[in-house]
């Protein structure tokens, strides 16, 4: 079920905080799922802390809308809403909205980078060096639709893409239906957080499988009815991220996020 949300400016602490009010409402979906240090369920993290500096400077309102990730693009594709965040590069998903720069999406002009991770069920002996994976006898589990599956393709290795929120997927890893699961970083540290038995069930193996940018995407109906505005958008999302203070919350919140899966991990 969407769920529509509207978030306030950036509160002073972090960043100069100016008039609430927008000139004009521009929908933007997201995934429902807390993803550290970036999302909260409560419409908290550095996501909507520099999206929301973003509307203020521009002077608009971004109203947001949760639903499952397939059904956030499908509604960017049809214009149903403006935008959709956080989305790794795909170039098949360019039939479905637009990246900053055009044919290839512009890093510069990201909303944050984040990894992906194996986990594994603790006594497990599934691992991955960084080039290959190791002991691997069944599927990796990955979210439906999320990138990471191209790369797990791209090896040779079989996936499972039967599920649609990472707590499914934490799930059928602990029942043995995955032989171990990609996840983001900060998807795995929200879990943790929220459950520290789990450090005892299931555990983070090797470096990262991968680490990528994710950006706001934006309709091709916007893009095309205001081009000037998409660019304004996407160029004040870069000297946000940029800035003095969003960087140092980004290095504190990120390091918080870090040590919650990493801790986890040398601990075992």
């Amino acid at each position: 079920m969407r769920r529509p949300l509207t978030i306030g400016v950036l509160a002073a602490s972090l960043l100069a905080c100016g008039p609430a009010a927008a000139a004009r409402s521009i929908a933007l979906c997201f995934e429902r799922q807390e993803v550290l240090p970036w999302r909260t369920l409560d419409g908290g993290g550095l996501d909507f802390e520099l999206l929301s500096e973003v509307a203020r400077r521009l002077d608009l309102e971004f109203a947001y809308q949760t639903m499952p990730w397939k059904r956030c693009l499908a509604q960017l594709n049809a214009n149903q809403v403006q935008g959709a965040f956080s989305a790794s590069f795909v170039r098949e998903r360019m039939a479905l909205g637009v990246y900053p720069g055009g044919r290839e999406a512009d890093p510069e002009r990201r909303l944050h980078t984040d990894t992906y991770v194996l986990v594994r069920r603790k006594g497990s002996t599934v691992d991955w060096n960084g080039r290959d994976f190791l002991n691997l006898d069944g599927r990796i589990g990955i979210e439906l639709g999320y990138s990471v599956g191209d790369f797990l393709r791209a090896r040779s290795i079989q996936v499972d893409e039967g599920t649609q929120r990472s707590s499914d997927l934490l799930e059928k890893l602990l029942a043995g239906r995955v032989a171990a699961a990609a996840l983001l970083g900060g998807a795995v540290a929200s879990h943790l957080k929220r459950d520290p038995s789990l450090a005892g069930k299931i555990e983070v193996r090797g470096p990262p499988l991968i680490e990528k940018p994710y950006y706001l995407m934006l309709s091709h109906q916007f893009v095309t009815a205001e081009p000037a505005l998409a660019e304004r958008i996407w160029r004040t999302i870069a000297q946000v991220r940029n800035s003095p203070a969003y960087r140092r919350r980004e290095r504190e919140s990120g390091r918080l996020a870090a040590q919650t899966v990493h801790a986890r991990h040398a601990g075992r």
